[in-house]
């Protein structure tokens, strides 16, 4: 049976064998024997099915603009259409042939996982039972491991939608912080009766993310800690061979560039799937999570043995479904994988689910409306579209928001007199503020994070430092040529919501110089920044915790927090305020040139 999903902090997690699957294999291939006669060659073959970063996509719908999702690929999301695409494989390779994985970031990421946290919480007497284990359990998932994202809600939210699943979520390196027992199942495993007389025994081990110890510390610090990927594979992968397990897969919710964005605040990498598939050996095949970036197939050599281990991260929200087919061949009484290929399925070939539409159409309902609520009004359209390379009152507004609350908070303490500035990250370059009529949706649409507000104190010389990280998303651009905005940002891969835009402070980006020297012109109230000037920061929990690595504010003072979501915070100053006119926060406070000529 599978291991016990309910266990608290502090628990020990008992072990146990996987239940039997019954059914028969396909068509067995004949092999010659000696005497001329041929007799069936001992094979078997079934398939791994898995998703991830599904962030609470159940329908193939976009919240924010009240339509069903589009992108420029045309692609669909949800789990109503992985619940079809899961079926067509289970009808094609026979359902006791398959099993249905995911590798974490499942509660978090849509108004429909936010309503049932916060406005309509599954923790409340009564509270409902989480949509997505409605649909996960309706689908028939077998395992999940948790991602870094299960844990933003705090671990009351984590463990009651736990309960609800009639699947366990894994997290081997998820440890009681006093005792190191897993604190989660650390795997599962499961029998798979062939036609040969010997069951396949597959392991699943589920490993989460070190850098919740970071993002999520409030919700962690003292009762869990999460050490490294490879230390916790390479305790447990012999384990489960020792258990019998024939083939041993890890469900791993950490991309596979070996890179982190906490820099050094913790000994453990990020993105470490690839560094498990090198340095452990025994591990057949890594579901990749975390990084939402689409990997159909990637195969690493493990240094110790010479064996490629598959890897395949299927592209987040349910937009594919990963396929790991496996081939085995039975010798001397043992399973041993002869061969593992992988591939995605896109979601946007197969209609949605009816079942699963249907099961969720009340909640749906429920979420639409609440989405749709008018808080206030507009003078004009503010639009995020440009917001990436220049300074734009929808950027003006988040950051205005956020410094007011600051100042209130700070009012009549020691820290009133020290000028607020504020950061802001272009989240989505489609968000806009509507003119007229403003919804909880659009203010949603313009900040889908869950983040928190906090309050930190740097110097002029941190805030500089700061600036210059922040300006290494910049393509270093010639002077004298064209620029295309298009080809202008993103250097180095670094996502739009890794470039802070600050408020309260003027300066330069020149992009004709290298990283690093970028800054000038750094004033505050028309006079150089000196380098002991200090600042209070009005900045997102994720930055303040060490998101993106940025310098000095992961270590600097923190002078005022709240568990109020910064979305929360904007809905309800536009409640109170009834109107958003840029004439209170909108000023071209920042620049791009080249040596010193704007660049627009």
């Amino acid at each position: 049976m599978p291991l016990g999903r309910r266990k608290f902090l502090g628990s020990s997690v008992a072990t146990g064998a996987g239940a039997a699957l019954i059914g028969t294999a396909g068509p067995a291939v004949a092999a010659p024997v000696s005497g001329g006669r041929a007799r069936p060659a001992r094979r078997y073959a079934f398939t791994v099915m898995g998703t991830t970063d599904l962030h609470g996509n159940v329908f193939n719908w976009d919240y924010a603009t009240d339509a069903e999702f589009d992108d420029k690929d045309h692609n669909d999301v949800g789990l109503a259409k992985i619940s079809m695409l899961v079926r067509r494989v289970r009808a094609e390779k026979g359902a006791r042939h398959t099993l249905l994985i995911d590798a974490g970031d499942t509660i978090q990421g849509t108004q429909l996982a936010y309503y049932y946290a916060k406005v309509e919480p599954i923790t409340g007497p009564n509270g409902p039972v989480h949509p997505m284990a409605k649909a996960m359990n309706a689908i028939g998932y077998d395992a999940a491991a948790l991602g870094n994202h299960e844990f933003n809600y705090g671990i009351e939210v984590l463990r009651k939608f736990q309960d609800s699943c009639d699947f366990p979520l894994l997290g081997a390196n998820a440890v009681d912080a006093k005792s190191l027992r897993p604190a989660f199942p650390p795997y599962w495993m499961k029998r798979l009766r062939t036609p040969c007389g010997r069951d396949v025994k597959v392991a699943v081990l589920g490993l989460t993310n070190p850098g919740i110890a970071i993002w999520d510390k409030a919700h962690v610090q003292g009762k869990l800690a999460f050490p490294g990927l490879e230390e916790q594979a390479a305790k447990w992968v012999p384990k489960l061979r020792s258990m019998g397990a024939d083939v041993v897969i890890v469900s791993a919710h950490s991309g596979a560039s070996g890179t982190s964005s906490y820099g050094d605040q913790l000994p453990y990498v990020e993105n470490a799937a690839a560094l498990v598939a090198e340095q452990v050996p025994g591990i057949d095949a890594i579901l990749v999570g975390h990084a939402h970036v689409e990997v159909p197939e990637r195969r690493v050599v493990n240094r110790a043995t010479g064996r490629e281990v598959v890897l395949s991260e299927p592209l987040k929200w349910g937009q594919r479904l990963t396929l790991f087919d496996f081939d085995l061949v039975l010798s001397r009484g043992r399973w041993s994988v002869e061969s593992v290929s992988a591939k995605v399925l896109n979601s946007n070939t197969v209609p949605e689910d009816p079942r699963i539409t249907r099961l969720l159409r009340t909640e749906q309902k429920k979420v639409v409306a609440y989405v749709n609520q008018v808080i206030g009004r507009s003078k004009a359209e503010m639009t995020a579209a440009e917001a990436p390379y220049k300074d734009t009152p929808v950027l003006d507004f988040i950051a205005y928001v956020q410094a007011e609350a600051v100042r209130k908070a700070l009012a009549g303490g020691e820290h009133a007199k020290l000028p607020v500035l504020s950061q802001a990250s272009c989240f989505s370059r489609t968000a806009a503020v509507p003119a007229g009529e403003v919804t909880i949706r659009s203010m949603a649409a313009l900040y889908p994070f869950d983040n928190t507000l906090e309050a930190r104190i740097l110097t002029g010389k941190q805030l500089r430092d700061y600036l210059e990280f922040s300006a290494r998303y910049y393509v270093r651009t010639p002077a004298g040529g064209p620029v295309d905005p298009a080809k202008l940002t993103n250097a180095d891969g670094i996502p739009d919501y890794n470039y802070d835009a600050v408020s309260g402070v003027s300066y330069e980006i020149d992009i004709a110089r290298e990283p690093g020297r970028r800054i000038g012109k750094l004033l505050f109230g028309g006079k150089p920044v000196a380098d002991d000037a200090r600042f209070v920061l009005a900045v997102n929990n994720y930055r303040a915790s060490g998101g993106g690595n940025f310098p000095h504010v992961a270590k600097a003072p923190q002078v005022w927090s709240t568990s109020e979501e910064i979305r929360n915070v904007i809905i309800n100053w536009v409640k109170e305020t009834g109107e958003i006119d840029g004439a209170r926060f909108a000023s071209v406070d920042w620049r791009l040139t080249r040596n010193g000529v704007p660049v627009f």
